[in-house]
């Protein structure tokens, strides 16, 4: 290959591009309008615009991408992870396009990224399963058969997604079907498919995952454990590997189930194979990820392989660079920087960074795709950065992981770097008395009150103008930023719009708790609802929230549905 379309965003394109240069090819950018100053556009050879601004429009439209790959000359489409990483058919279209596909075969990416045809290949060379329906559900009522054959709590997952989008866990009877409609609606937006299936929900276990690489040559390599249980609304926060506190025994069925299920798929390229181990020490099989995993970086510091070279070569039909299980490097800690506020229920803030001043030093590692001066836009994920710090020992890593979060600093937008600094020295995560963190202890054990970070600057207009110029007597499309357009105007006599002052204290007031889309109405204008009611479904950065009612009483719609709400507005009012 010569040069590499990278169809993604944020601090994953940065990484691609790097890797590129490394291997000596080409990298070729694409950005939504918000993203037209992003570091990823900037970092690549080359960047071609996606015109638009939502998700479908862009970095989700297989044929904007495939047109770019040819316009630019790229021969070759690394997806990233999240959006079309695990898309059978945009890796369809990358091949039939007569483009290298950076990844697994879509054939593998079929079988393997539905989830029920998953747990098909991992029964067939006996992994550890819990039960689960052998097929996507079709509607609630089978959700609510199973739950009540197999007892709660469940999980609704999405057949073909990942990254925690499209899952629900129900914990009692009554939410079930709104629960199931929930992941349905999330999978939809995130995976353009909202097939879902159900198993049983282990009640605090650990998230632990294989990274397996697989070459054409008939090589399948793990090359280690991650331990992935700190999370928040099913999305990983922390990372490290190898997995402490397994025994032998537990490591070694992970590496040989992990191995087994992508020898069976006909795998090839990078691809995590995730489990999760119970408080009894069970281990069941979760899923495989078709694609590079966010947390790839502690592999890469643990082994010192370049996953993403590794990624190239197989692409490019060489062999892996490594054959057998490495021992590990040490102990490497990532932590994914994003913009949540975390004493407000990590609530996604986007918005401008106005500082970006990240540590450095022995054992630090940033991958970031924001610096000063860049903005977080509400339209995509809330992650900004992975800070990725080792050690000899998992001991040192610790030591050196709180040197580095106490030298981080971010200004202009919430992040979650305190809620890094407390969990870095809680007894339970440091496990000197054993370790206690599982999958949903940040929702049940994590006690230590963190404040509401200083709400984020509003977000500035992103959208583009577009008009028609000719230039040397060859018409082009123009695309001026609106902000910049509005400061001309003002420049030159005009008055530009002074933003609305924030209203007086409303006790009726229901006011939007995020910076985000007003996905749905649950109630109609005039309802009587009681305190505690969910009112409305709001999506902001790929993930739902739903609003509830403060108090009792008659409510009046504000805002309507479908329309983008920033933070604190009034969308109805209870009186």
């Amino acid at each position: 290959m010569k040069k590499v379309l990278i169809a993604n965003r944020g601090e994953i394109a940065v990484r691609i591009a790097r890797a590129c240069a490394d291997y000596g090819v080409k990298s070729v950018a694409v950005y939504a309008d918000a993203d037209i100053d992003a570091l990823h556009v900037r970092m690549a050879d080359e960047a071609y615009g996606l015109d638009g601004e939502r998700p479908a429009d862009t970095y989700l439209n297989i044929a904007k991408l495939i047109a770019i790959a040819h316009k630019s000359g790229a021969d070759a489409v690394h997806p990233g992870y999240g959006f079309l990483s695990e898309s059978e058919a945009f890796a369809r279209a990358v091949l039939d396009a007569g483009l290298r596909w950076i990844g697994p075969t879509p054939e593998t990416i079929a079988k393997l990224g539905d989830k029920v045809e998953a747990r098909k290949i991992a029964l067939q060379v006996g992994a550890p399963l819990v039960a689960g329906t052998p097929d996507p559900v079709k509607d609630a009522g089978e959700v609510l058969a199973f739950a009540q054959q197999h007892g709660l709590p469940i999980i609704i997952k999405a057949a073909f997604g990942g990254g925690g989008r499209g899952m629900k866990i129900a914990w009692r009877m009554d939410e079930v079907e709104e629960l199931f409609h929930s992941a349905v609606r999330e999978a939809v937006t995130a995976f353009g498919r909202g097939e879902c299936f159900v198993e049983q929900f282990l009640d605090r276990p650990r998230h632990i995952e294989a990274q397996v690489l697989a070459d054409t040559h008939g090589n399948v390599v793990v090359l280690g454990t991650r331990d992935c249980s700190l999370q928040r609304r099913n999305q990983k926060l922390v990372e490290e590997a190898p997995a402490p506190f397994l025994s032998d025994e537990q490591r070694a069925r992970i590496h040989s189930s992990a191995r087994d299920i992508c020898a069976a798929a006909g795998y090839v390229s990078a691809g995590t194979v995730e489990f999760l181990l119970s408080q009894t020490g069970a281990i069941s099989f979760l899923e495989v990820n078709t694609r590079l995993q966010v947390e790839h970086p502690v592999t890469e510091q643990t082994t010192g392989v370049d996953l993403v070279i590794e990624q190239l070569r197989v692409a490019d039909g060489l062999p892996l660079s490594i054959t057998e299980t490495p021992a590990p490097l040490g102990h490497s800690i990532e932590f994914r920087i994003n913009a949540e506020d975390v004493g407000r229920g990590f609530l996604p803030t986007p918005g401008p960074v106005v500082r970006f001043d990240p540590p450095s030093g022995p054992g630090v590692r940033l991958d970031t795709g924001v610096q000063t001066g860049s903005v977080v836009p509400g339209s995509f994920d809330s992650l900004m950065a992975k800070l990725i710090v080792s050690g000899a020992t998992r001991e040192q890593a610790l030591a050196r992981a709180r040197r580095a979060l106490a030298e981080f600093r971010i200004e202009g937008l919430s992040s979650v770097l305190p809620f890094h600094r407390a969990v870095i020295g809680h007894a339970d995560f440091v496990g000197n008395d054993g370790f206690k963190v599982h999958t949903r202890w940040i929702e049940s054990d994590f006690a230590e009150p963190l404040a509401a970070a200083v709400r984020a600057e509003p977000l500035p207009d992103a959208s583009l103008v577009r008009c028609a110029v000719e230039i040397d007597g060859r018409r082009v499309s123009l695309g001026l930023p609106a902000m910049l357009l509005q400061g001309l105007a003002s420049a030159g006599g005009g008055v530009a719009a002074a933003p609305a002052a924030e209203s007086a204290v409303d006790p009726a007031a229901v006011t939007s708790p995020i910076a985000g889309n007003l996905h749905a109405w649950k109630v109609a204008d005039g309802d009587t609802v009681q305190e505690g009611d969910v009112i409305a479904v709001m999506e902001a950065m790929k993930m739902e929230m739903q609003v509830t009612a403060h108090r009792s009483g008659v409510v009046a719609l504000v805002a309507e549905a479908g329309k983008a709400q920033v933070l604190g507005a009034v969308i109805a009012r209870i009186g």
